[in-house]
């Protein structure tokens, strides 16, 4: 076989061979296959195929494992080779110190989207909040978790999506309501706290994203059509029906549009809005309140 499982999924014949043994093939697959963060990744992978935590590892590198696991192991690695995201490899991401399930045809949580969660964090306490574009649920359930809200509906299009996000709700142990919508299509309430984190790269830039995001990561769940900022529209023209006076909307964005999202919300007749850095000093998030005495028919 030529593959590169073929040439990688072989460790050491009849002979035993030690997790520092597998770590340095995996080290080296990744590397050679310039897989950014390469060596992180294939502890990662050594760490989920074994239970085994960087402490044990340490204590104990010399371990003997079976030929069978060494190839266990090693087929992770072939994956990971081939750009596949780890978190499809394990089917999971921690997001804001919880474990939540991951799978293909779902965007991976990312650590940026926390700061959309520790904002909202702030002021959600006995709220009812709507997440549009919810994903595998992880800032509506973080929020519930973490947050004390009153009740929580997460709405995507993707059914994929939605069945993801309904998993976490178990796994987690938290009450979520979810449900097919396009945007406002199917929703029929007033909420306190809007909050989204919906696709906003252009059109034209996806192709030059790294692999792993152009590659294996939805297209829908990234392409915010010609600027970006469609979805930004479309939330925003719901914000005057669907939000209570007073209630706040939370926005992630990419870090050249804090400005054209602000303007957007100002015409959608939110105040008191803010534009939050990231840990690089980049625009993240926007939020804004709706005040029903300076709101003007959004069109």
């Amino acid at each position: 076989m030529d593959s590169i499982a073929s040439k990688i999924v072989v460790c050491m014949g009849n002979n035993m061979i030690t997790l520092q043994d597998a770590l340095k093939k995996g080290k080296k697959n990744l590397i050679e296959n310039k897989i950014e963060n390469g060596e992180h990744d294939a502890w990662l992978l050594l760490a989920f195929q074994f239970k085994i935590s960087k402490a044990v590892y340490l204590a104990e590198p010399l371990k003997e494992i079976s030929q069978e696991a060494c190839d266990a192991y090693l087929s992770l690695i072939e994956k990971r080779s081939r750009h596949i995201p780890l978190q499809y490899i394990t089917g999971e991401q921690e997001f804001m110190g919880l474990d939540f399930l991951v799978r293909e045809g779902v965007l991976i949580p990312r650590q940026d989207t926390e700061i959309l969660v520790m904002e909202a964090l702030k002021v959600s306490k006995g709220k009812e909040v709507l997440d549009i574009c919810t994903g595998s649920g992880c800032i509506l359930l973080s929020l519930m978790k973490l947050g004390g809200i009153k009740q929580g509906t997460g709405a995507d299009i993707s059914e994929k999506a939605l069945e993801t996000a309904r998993e976490n709700a178990k796994r987690l142990e938290v009450t979520a309501e979810f449900c097919k919508s396009d945007i406002y299509s199917h929703i029929n309430k007033k909420y306190d706290i809007i909050i989204s984190n919906p696709p906003y790269i252009p059109t034209g830039i996806i192709p030059t994203l790294m692999e792993e995001v152009k590659d294996y990561e939805p297209v829908i769940a990234l392409d915010g059509k010609e600027d970006g900022l469609y979805f930004y529209r479309e939330i925003c023209k719901g914000l005057q029906e669907f939000l209570n006076t007073g209630g706040y909307v939370f926005f992630e964005i990419g870090y050249d549009q804090g400005e054209a999202v602000k303007e957007l919300l100002l015409k959608a007749g939110m105040d008191n809005i803010k534009i939050i850095k990231d840990l690089a000093g980049l625009d993240r998030v926007v939020t804004g309140r709706w005040n029903e005495k300076k709101g003007e028919p959004f069109t």
